[in-house]
């Protein structure tokens, strides 16, 4: 039985006070964010970023693998860790957004440099696309009524559905929609972008669609984790799609 199962008061918040014990340590809070990026991390290399011992960095390790946020992969002699599911992914990034909009700030508007300006444009936010094109393109796609609200999760994000028009521009993406369906994770919902502040498009549905930018040429990785680099051919289709040229 665990803490928050002897407790009375925790059926009326299940859990919470177990995630945020394992995020409250800066040091596992490090290993988290640098698996945002969806890739998975030898323990060599997330003990080295969180800045700790060996000894210490395992433990740590364990606890988020036991707590559920992260899973663990055996390859050779190395064990390699990631974010566990899409959906821990997300609250994470509205963890960060959280942070930034409550932290102190000594003048009304947050700076511009607190964000790279190049992480700030196009980045991952875990397997979908983040950043100032992100959320231009989920406010393109609205305006265009590719997507309809579908509810709202109690707290949590809106769900969203393709209209007829969007399945059929999603189609010609080569974004399989009923196979997005069968995937066990929300389908397509707003994702809160953590230097914008604003709604991005999450999901399965955000998923495909930055696998389709990718496909297409328009998007490509850097050396920097994280960071996306809009391509020429990038630059003139999304030029084109936020014009509606």
């Amino acid at each position: 039985m665990t803490h928050d199962d002897a407790d009375p008061r925790a059926r009326h918040f299940p859990g919470l006070s177990r995630i945020g014990a394992l995020l409250a340590d800066p040091g596992r809070a490090a290993m988290l964010w640098s698996l945002m990026d969806g890739t998975a991390r030898p323990a060599g290399e997330l003990t080295m970023i969180a800045g700790l011992s060996p000894s210490a960095a395992s433990g740590h390790l364990a606890r988020l693998t036991e707590g559920g946020l992260l899973a663990m992969e055996v390859s050779g002699r190395h064990r390699y860790y990631r974010i566990a599911t899409p959906d821990i992914a997300t609250a994470i990034e509205a963890l960060a957004n959280l942070a930034h909009a409550s932290a102190p700030q000594r003048t009304p508007e947050r700076p511009p440099s607190a964000v790279p300006l190049e992480m700030r444009y196009a980045r991952t936010c875990y397997d979908h696309l983040a950043g100032e094109l992100a959320v231009q393109i989920f406010d393109r796609m609205l305006a265009r009524h590719w997507l309809a609200a579908d509810g709202r999760e109690q707290n949590g994000p809106t769900q969203l559905e393709p209209t007829p028009e969007g399945a059929r521009e999603f189609a010609q993406l080569g974004i399989d929609l009923k196979a997005q369906r069968a995937r066990r994770r929300r389908f397509a919902c707003t994702c809160i972008d953590w230097s914008e502040r604003r709604p991005h498009l999450g999901g399965a549905l955000g998923a495909a669609f930055l696998e389709s930018c990718a496909a297409h040429g328009w998007l490509e990785q850097t050396t920097k984790r994280r960071v996306l680099r809009v391509t020429p051919a990038g630059r003139s289709h999304f030029e084109r799609f936020l014009s509606d040229r």
